[in-house]
């Protein structure tokens, strides 16, 4: 079942204590069970067929997130690491959603600095201060999305929400583009369970 539809509207607590960079965050999935299967059969095994499957069976919600017009960012991959894996997630994920909704993407745009930890070896604040300074806006960044003539929303996309933490520095990053900046996870993990 879709995430959004579990869920009340509207900001969380820790939301309306400190507002994120980014005007929303949406989500399709709940990380657990077969969308846990999906997505680490797709992270460690190269195997995207369940979360192809996953995308497909979520067509209509995601033409009710993403416009045609609408620019997606993948969040980046520290390089050495996308280039032992030959993977990069997010930027699979965009390139997925866009060949159901129209969207254009661009993963040049958003840039990885250094070569931090990864995130699913930390806990709680650690993954906080692992992203402190992590993401950045490409040299030519603002100059690419011009060239894309978007009208629609600018969107930073991840495949997992854990704590946020990664969204929120690659939005906050994003925002440098002077426009309203969005948030979309495929999964959520969700911490009151």
């Amino acid at each position: 079942m879709p995430l959004d539809a579990t869920l009340a509207p509207g900001p969380c607590g820790q939301c309306l204590k400190k507002a994120p960079p980014q005007q929303e965050t949406h989500h399709l999935y709940q990380y657990k069970n077969p969308v846990r299967e999906a997505i680490l059969a797709w992270k460690l095994h190269g195997d995207d067929s369940a979360l192809v499957w996953l995308l497909h069976a979520a067509e209509q919600q995601l033409k009710t997130i993403f416009s045609a017009d609408d620019l997606l960012l993948p969040v980046p991959m520290p390089l050495p690491r996308m280039r032992r894996s030959g993977l990069h997630h997010s930027a699979d994920l965009c390139q997925n959603i866009a060949a159901w909704v129209g969207c254009t993407v661009n993963w040049q745009i958003l840039r990885r600095k250094g070569n931090d930890k990864r995130q699913s070896s930390l806990q709680g604040k650690a993954r906080e201060q692992n992203l402190r300074h992590s993401f950045t806006l490409a040299e030519d960044g603002i100059d690419r999305i011009q060239s894309h003539n978007i009208r629609g929303k600018i969107w930073v996309i991840d495949d997992i929400l854990t704590t946020g933490a990664t969204l929120r520095h690659a939005c906050a990053a994003a925002r440098q583009i002077k426009r309203p900046v969005f948030a979309f996870s495929f999964a959520r993990v969700l911490h009151d369970e």
